[in-house]
C-alpha cells in the first residue's frame, strides 16, 4: 500500500508537469517536447533532489543543443550529425560531471536534429528556454502539489521490520531450542529481507532530512528523526545478531528442559516487546535479563569446572546466550525512554 501511494503521487505530479509545461510552451509558440522531457525527468523522490538535479540539467542540455545546432550547420540532416550531436555530448557531459543531466542532453541533442531546419541561433535559445520551463514547472510542482513527506513511511516501516524482527527471533529460538535438526534457511531469507527493508528505510531518512531546508515542518521534526535513526541502528544491530545465531552449530545442546523453557519463556516476552512497542515494561524486561543472565553465569562457571580439557571454541550454549543477552540490550535501547520522549517533543 505504501508503494502504490507513493507511486501514485509521482505519477499524478509527472502528470500535472507535463500538462502545465506544454500549454506554457505552445501559448509562446514554442515546440513543447523537449520542455516535456525535461519535466518528466525532473520530478525526483525529493524537492531538494528536483532542484540540484535542475542545475545540472540545465547546463548540460544547454551542451547537447549547442552540438546540435554545430554539427547540423557542418552537415545537415545526416547519419553521422546525430552520432557526432550524442557521442560529443555524452564525452562532454561526462568530462564536466554533469552525470545527472547527460540523459536529457543526449535525448535534447539528437532530438534537434530532426527538427531544426533554419536559424540555428534562434532554435538554439529556443531550447534553452523550453528546458528552463520544464525544469521550474516541475520543480514547482514538486514543491507544491503533495509534498514529499515520508514520515509516516519511516514510523511504519520502523514498526514493521521491529514486528518481523520479533517474530523471526521467536522462531529461531524455538527451532534452536526444540527442533534442533530443522532447516533454518528460511531464517536466513527473513534476515536477507530484513536487511533490504532496513536500507529502504534508511534512504526514506535521507530523503526527508534532504527537506529541512525547504519545508519548516521537516525541520521541527529533526528530533524526530534522530530517534528513528537510533532506532533503525538497533534493528540493524538486532538483524547481525539475529544472522549471528543461525550459524551457532545446533549439535550436542546440553540444557535440560527446564532451562530451555525458561529461556523459551524470556525469548517469548522480548519478542512481545518488538510486536507489540506500546506494552514494552522496562522492569519486567529486567527481571527476564537477570535470568538470563543467572543462567549465563552458570554455564560459564559449569565449562571451567568441568575435568575436561578446555575448549577451542565457545559451547554452543555460551554463544546462544550471549547473543540473547546482547539482544535483550538492543531491544531496551530500541525502547529507550528518552528517544519516545524527543519524538513526542518533536511532535509538539
Amino acid at each position: 500500500m505504501r508503494s502504490f501511494r507513493f507511486n501514485g503521487s509521482r505519477i499524478v505530479k509527472t502528470g500535472i508537469a507535463i500538462f502545465l509545461t506544454a500549454t506554457i510552451c505552445l501559448w509562446f509558440g514554442w515546440p513543447p517536447v523537449f520542455a516535456v522531457i525535461t519535466a518528466i525527468v525532473t520530478i525526483e523522490p525529493t524537492v531538494s533532489d528536483s532542484i540540484k538535479k535542475g542545475l545540472v540539467r540545465f547546463p548540460a542540455s544547454a551542451i547537447g543543443s549547442a552540438f546540435a545546432v554545430f554539427f547540423i550547420t557542418l552537415f545537415g540532416n545526416a547519419p553521422i550529425t546525430y552520432t557526432l550531436a550524442a557521442v560529443a555530448t555524452i564525452l562532454a557531459c561526462s568530462r564536466l560531471n554533469l552525470h545527472a543531466g547527460l540523459l536529457v542532453a543526449t535525448l535534447t541533442s539528437v532530438a534537434m536534429v530532426e527538427v531544426i531546419h533554419d536559424n540555428f541561433l534562434i532554435s538554439f535559445f529556443i531550447r534553452l528556454g523550453t528546458t528552463t520551463i520544464g525544469l521550474l514547472v516541475s520543480t514547482a510542482v514538486n514543491m507544491l502539489v503533495f509534498p514529499p513527506n515520508y514520515r509516516t513511511d519511516i514510523l511504519k516501516s520502523i514498526q514493521s521490520i521491529s514486528e518481523r524482527a520479533g517474530s523471526m527471533l521467536e522462531h529461531t529460538f524455538r527451532t534452536i531450542l526444540f527442533d534442533g535438526d530443522a532447516n533454518l534457511q528460511e531464517d536466513r531469507e527473513i534476515v536477507k529481507r530484513l536487511t533490504t527493508e532496513i536500507r529502504k528505510t534508511e534512504k526514506l531518512i535521507h530523503f526527508q532530512r534532504d527537506e529541512a531546508s525547504l519545508y519548516p515542518w521537516v525541520r521541527n521534526r529533526e528530533a524526530e528523526l534522530q530517534m528513528a535513526e537510533r532506532q533503525l541502528l538497533f534493528l540493524h544491530n538486532l538483524e547481525f545478531h539475529l544472522d549471528a545465531l543461525l550459524r551457532v552449530p545446533l549439535h550436542d545442546i546440553e540444557w535440560t528442559k527446564a532451562e530451555r523453557d525458561l529461556i523459551m519463556h524470556a525469548v517469548t516476552a522480548l519478542a512481545d516487546d518488538l510486536r507489540h512497542s506500546t506494552s514494552y515494561d522496562h522492569e519486567k524486561h529486567q527481571h527476564q535479563l537477570k535470568k538470563i543472565t543467572d543462567l549465563f553465569w552458570e554455564n560459564s562457571k559449569s565449562v571451567t569446572a568441568s575435568d575436561a580439557m578446555h575448549p577451542t571454541l565457545f559451547p554452543p550454549e555460551f554463544t546462544i546466550l550471549y547473543e540473547l543477552i546482547t539482544i535483550y540490550d538492543l531491544v531496551d535501547k530500541f525502547f529507550d525512554p528518552d528517544s519516545v520522549k524527543a519524538a513526542r517533543e518533536a511532535e509538539i
